[in-house]
C-alpha cells in the first residue's frame, strides 16, 4: 500500500546543525567522486520540480565541494531552431556521462512532461508519445550501465508563494524571476496535473521517481543528498598518504622584488 502524500513537517532546521550535517555528506560525496573515477562508473542525477522548489539549492550543495570535471552540472536553455528539428532526446544525450563522470541535470528531458505540455510548446501527440516512450528510453540508459537517479522536489503552494515574493523583493534573487516563472505561479493546478500524468507514466521499476519534500530547503538538501548516496554502491577508495616534497632552492632569487612596478589590485578590504 502506498504511503499517504501528507505528513507532519518537522520545524525548520537551524543553520549550525545544517552546516554540520552538510559537511558530513559532502565528505561522502568526495568519496563517491573518487569511487566513480576509480571504477569508471557513470551516473545521472536528475532533478525536477516546480519553479522555486529548490532544485538549484540542492545542486549547489552537491557540487560546491567536488570537482566540476567529475560532477558536470547542466541546465540547458530553451532549444535553438536547429535543436527543435532534432530528435527530442538528442540535445540531452550529447551531455551523457563518460566513464568517471556524474551528470547533474537541473531540469531534463522531463520538460516535455511539464512546462512544454502546460504552456503548449509541444502538441498533445508529442506529449503522449513522450510519456509512452520515456520509460523505454530510460531502460536503455540503465541497461547501458548508467546509474539514473530521478528526484522530484515537492514544494507546497504557500511556500512557493513565499519564495516568489522573496525573489521580487531581494535584488540578489531577482535574476531568478522570469515571465515563465510568473506564468507557472498562476497555473498551479495545471502543473499539478502534468506532474501526476508524468509520475503515472514514468515512475517505473527500473527508473523510479523519488519525491523529496522541499518546504524546508535545508532538510531537503540533506535528505536528498543522503538518498542519492544510498542509491550508489560506492566505497571509500584508499590512497597512499600524501607527503609534500622538499622545495628546491638551487635557483633561489628575490621573486617578490621582481614584481615591483606591476599593477596590483587595490586592497580595499
Amino acid at each position: 500500500m502506498k504511503k499517504k502524500a501528507k505528513a507532519p513537517e518537522a520545524p525548520k532546521m537551524k543553520g549550525k546543525e545544517y552546516e554540520e550535517e552538510l559537511k558530513k555528506l559532502q565528505v561522502e560525496l568526495c568519496h563517491l567522486q573518487e569511487w566513480v573515477k576509480a571504477t569508471g562508473a557513470r551516473i545521472i542525477l536528475l532533478f525536477e520540480g516546480r519553479d522555486a522548489a529548490g532544485k538549484g539549492g540542492i545542486i549547489k550543495a552537491i557540487s560546491e565541494r567536488v570537482s566540476p570535471r567529475v560532477f558536470k552540472v547542466v541546465a540547458l536553455p530553451a532549444p535553438t531552431d536547429r535543436e527543435k528539428t532534432q530528435i527530442y532526446m538528442q540535445r540531452y544525450i550529447r551531455h551523457f556521462p563518460a566513464a568517471g563522470e556524474i551528470l547533474v541535470l537541473d531540469r531534463s528531458w522531463y520538460n516535455r512532461a511539464g512546462v512544454e505540455h502546460v504552456m503548449k510548446y509541444c502538441t498533445k501527440e508529442q506529449h503522449r508519445r513522450f510519456l509512452e516512450l520515456c520509460p523505454q528510453m530510460e531502460k536503455w540508459v540503465i541497461e547501458s550501465g548508467i546509474i539514473l537517479i530521478k528526484t522530484w522536489l515537492e514544494v507546497g503552494m504557500e511556500e512557493q508563494e513565499k519564495r516568489f515574493k522573496a525573489r521580487i523583493e531581494d535584488p540578489l534573487r531577482q535574476w531568478k524571476l522570469s515571465p515563465m516563472d510568473l506564468e507557472s505561479f498562476s497555473r498551479w493546478y495545471d502543473y499539478s496535473k502534468a506532474r501526476d500524468m508524468m509520475l503515472d507514466a514514468t515512475d517505473s521499476k527500473h527508473a523510479p521517481w523519488y519525491i523529496l519534500r522541499s518546504n524546508d530547503k535545508k532538510r531537503a538538501r540533506l535528505n536528498g543528498i543522503a538518498h542519492i548516496l544510498s542509491q550508489v554502491p560506492y566505497k571509500k577508495i584508499k590512497h597512499p598518504k600524501v607527503k609534500l616534497p622538499k622545495r628546491s632552492f638551487k635557483k633561489k632569487y628575490d621573486d617578490t622584488a621582481s614584481l615591483d612596478g606591476r599593477k596590483f589590485i587595490p586592497e580595499r578590504f
